[in-house]
């Protein structure tokens, strides 16, 4: 990596840190790991930049903070079996892999989960396991699951999913039809099956696209 690429990074960490990211373990995933592998090689300068940026296929690779802020929100301790709906770059996937036991990752484009597959192959990720699919389906021969992550906004409540939820799980989910009008949503299932729902923060992803 180029000296400035590691002053960048550098810069990142600092201002995940003044962001309110205070979790060693997250930052430490973010730090480890190559963001500018996950991306088109002319934006290779902007790998740490604290903005998403386009992939392929109409894609977007999240803003670094709010990868954090993601993942800091499902309170891993590397125990758990995390499914994640939407690998897109692969880059999600590859936090979470440090810190839970076993990701599973669905992605319904075919090209996008290749590459994801490969990069992930070369980075030496074992505890990886991705199919190609309907995200708002999950993963119901796998589950349930630990925790459940979305990259991609549903329009609303993903209540399937939830289903595929262990009580005391943890489901964090951009919600939202109008990217304009999304919010990050935290919801807890309880030991009797109820949700608890938090409201984290406004967000803009890409649409959960399901049946296609």
């Amino acid at each position: 990596m180029s000296q400035e690429l590691l002053a960048k990074k550098a810069e990142l960490l600092m201002t995940l840190r003044g962001q309110g990211i205070n979790d060693t373990a997250v930052l430490s995933a973010i730090e480890t790991t190559p963001r500018e592998a996950f991306i088109p090689q002319p934006l290779f300068h902007h790998a740490y930049d604290n903005v998403s940026l386009p992939i392929a296929h109409g894609q977007t690779i999240s803003q670094p903070y709010i990868v954090a802020r993601m993942t800091a929100e499902l309170a891993l301790t590397g125990k758990e079996r995390v499914v994640e709906i939407g690998t897109g770059s692969g880059y999600q996937a590859e936090v979470l892999s440090q810190l839970c036991r076993r990701v599973y990752s669905i992605e319904r484009l075919r090209p996008l989960l290749v590459e994801a597959d490969r990069l992930l192959a070369q980075l030496k990720i074992t505890n990886y396991t991705s199919k190609l699919g309907d995200g708002a389906i999950g993963w119901p021969e796998a589950a349930p699951f630990d925790r459940i992550i979305l990259t991609c906004a549903a329009p609303t409540p993903p209540y399937d999913l939830l289903d595929q939820l262990k009580p005391g799980g943890i489901l964090i989910a951009p919600i939202g039809a109008d990217q304009n009008n999304q919010v990050l949503m935290k919801y807890v299932k309880a030991e009797n099956d109820t949700i608890e729902e938090e409201t984290l923060l406004p967000v803009k992803f890409v649409p959960l696209v399901s049946g296609a």
